[in-house]
């Protein structure tokens, strides 16, 4: 049996499952997946997906849940982070690391470790396909997903700047004058601008909660994602997975502001 921990936000989590799921499946083991309830991600797996009949999904709460411990004291291998890095290349564990795993073994990561575009465990709540449906079918004839990563990614500002998404939203226009774009951002004076830039284009979740630390933000953050993803295209933010796993799921057209 194999025995996962993801860590990060929930795309990371979404990415890393995937990795799990393939290498299970590669060494014909069954798959538990330990979902840490914690300030980046405060909100259990049911309050955001439908449930999952191939992997079973162990909501914790503490770090000191006896499940989590028992899981941890009784594998024969524990491997974090680091080694996953060490043991991979271009996103893909190598074969004699992955062959050698003795069951059962407990692994704690944020990294992706098989390229996988199979999201079908991942299927809204449906309270939650409800709200995505009622945005979505505002979207018109042609809707641009914009996916602009504020606050704490530094990388990601240094590099999609406000004006290179304002310039590639111009662009869209210019090619397509029928174009709304949806914007999901976690700030409110870009969306602000978006608005008074583009006036009578610019469609979101207005209520949105913008706090990964409960169960409405993590919410608010599925919806958006799901709306990226049902766009024609995304305009996205530089070094992030939010805007990779939207483009990835339904496998539309991605351009990346800021990036050469």
């Amino acid at each position: 049996m194999i025995i996962i921990q993801p860590s990060g936000g929930l795309c990371n989590r979404m990415r890393v499952i995937n990795s799990a799921w393939e290498l299970a499946k590669k060494r014909g083991d069954r798959l538990t997946v330990l979902w840490y309830l914690c300030p980046e991600l405060n909100c259990p797996f049911e309050a955001l997906f439908k449930p999952v009949k191939e992997i079973r999904i162990i909501n914790i709460r503490s770090l000191k849940d006896p499940r989590k411990l028992f899981y941890q004291l009784t594998a024969r291998q524990r491997f974090g982070n680091e080694d996953i890095l060490k043991n991979k290349t271009d996103g893909i564990l190598h074969q004699n690391f992955y062959e050698s795993l003795k069951n059962p073994v407990y692994l704690f990561t944020w990294e992706h470790f098989y390229p996988s575009h199979d999201y079908h465990f991942y299927v809204p709540a449906a309270s939650l396909q409800k709200r995505i449906d009622r945005i979505t079918a505002s979207f018109g004839k042609r809707c641009v997903g914009v996916h602009i990563r504020r606050t704490d990614n530094t990388i990601s500002m240094g590099k999609s700047t406000t004006e290179q998404f304002l310039a590639l939203m111009h662009k869209e226009l210019d090619a397509y004058p029928e174009t709304c774009f949806f914007v999901a951002t976690d700030d409110g004076k870009e969306e602000a601008l978006l608005r008074k830039t583009f006036p009578g284009r610019i469609i979101s979740n207005e209520t949105r909660t913008l706090s990964r630390d409960s169960l409405e933000g993590m919410q608010d953050a599925l919806l958006d994602l799901y709306c990226l993803a049902a766009a024609k295209k995304l305009i996205g933010s530089y070094w992030s997975s939010f805007t990779d796993i939207a483009a990835d799921m339904k496998g539309i057209e991605k351009v990346i502001a800021g990036e050469d």
